[in-house]
């Protein structure tokens, strides 16, 4: 895979994102998130009302008087990506090749954690896992993140989502955010979708293009699978035609936001004609409602 063409672009990225985070967002990147849960802070003397499974009862023994566990929520939260390097990635006509918007969404997403002092991790897959990144913290992380995405050569074509997430549910001990940033033009995976969501916060990010919607020729074409290698031959003779496909893409759209809420996982789509940071913007402001 090349990523190059992300060089120009990443050195700017620290920057805006460091503005989304501090200020832009303006405290709904906290807030749009659901922590990993409580953890223990000290043990106070009872009081009225405390939930009595909290009692802490060595102390009180010890004590003569009934004594509290204390609990705080956890703030460090943990981010694990899991992206799409897939061959059908690589296409696309709109103003950010899709292989190109899938690094600038991660790396905005990875700077904005940062700077909120969370931890960052990632998987690469194809039709095989491409390349693990263990969770860490702090501009460097991120910044080796980057690098990996940019230097990455996957050797595989088609993609297996079902393996990618099942390798995360089993990796993943302590609950976190898992990102998912893909096309979606793969039929496994909701199984283990179904598990990853009852375990972390699941958030999809499909990255679209123009081409995926409109056949704006008409006449014969040879269209090949990048994945497969298999390709077909046909004949766009009418604006009919090109409506049903239209209306076929939208209806996969569709199928695949209903599955995403069946499972309480949220979705975001973002066209490669799309200015991703107001995309993100938003889907921060939907999320703190």
């Amino acid at each position: 895979m090349d990523y190059r063409f992300l060089h120009k672009r990443v050195k700017n990225l620290s920057l805006i994102s460091k503005k989304l985070a501090d200020g832009i967002f303006a405290g709904n990147y906290r807030s749009a998130f659901r922590g990993p849960g409580l953890e223990f802070d000290e043990v106070r003397e009872y009081v009225f009302g405390d939930d009595v499974r909290n009692i802490e009862w060595n102390v009180t023994s010890r004590m003569n008087s009934p004594y509290s566990k204390k609990f705080r929520e956890e703030r460090e939260m943990n981010f694990f990506f899991i992206i799409d390097v897939s061959a059908s990635v690589d296409y696309g006509v709109g103003k950010y090749p899709r292989r190109e918007m899938v690094g600038l969404v991660t790396s905005l997403l990875s700077y904005a954690a940062v700077y909120n002092n969370d931890r960052v991790g990632a998987v690469f897959f194809s039709d095989r896992i491409e390349k693990w990144v263990a969770s860490g913290k702090g501009q460097k992380q991120v910044t080796r993140l980057v690098n990996d995405m940019m230097n990455l050569n996957p050797e595989g074509k088609g993609s297996d989502l079902g393996l990618a997430v099942s390798t995360v549910y089993k990796s993943m001990k302590r609950r976190g955010i898992c990102v998912i940033i893909s096309d979606f033009k793969t039929t496994s995976g909701w199984k283990e979708l179904t598990l990853l969501a009852k375990k972390h916060d699941v958030i999809a990010i499909k990255v679209t293009d123009p081409i995926d919607y409109n056949l704006d020729f008409m006449g014969f074409t040879r269209i090949e699978d990048p994945e497969t290698g298999k390709s077909s031959s046909f004949f766009v003779n009418s604006k009919k035609f090109a409506k049903k496909y239209k209306l076929f893409r939208e209806d996969q759209d569709y199928f695949w936001k209903k599955e995403c809420s069946r499972r309480g996982i949220e979705t975001l789509v973002v066209d490669t004609n799309d200015d991703p940071v107001k995309e993100l913007m938003k889907f921060f402001s939907r999320r703190h409602k």
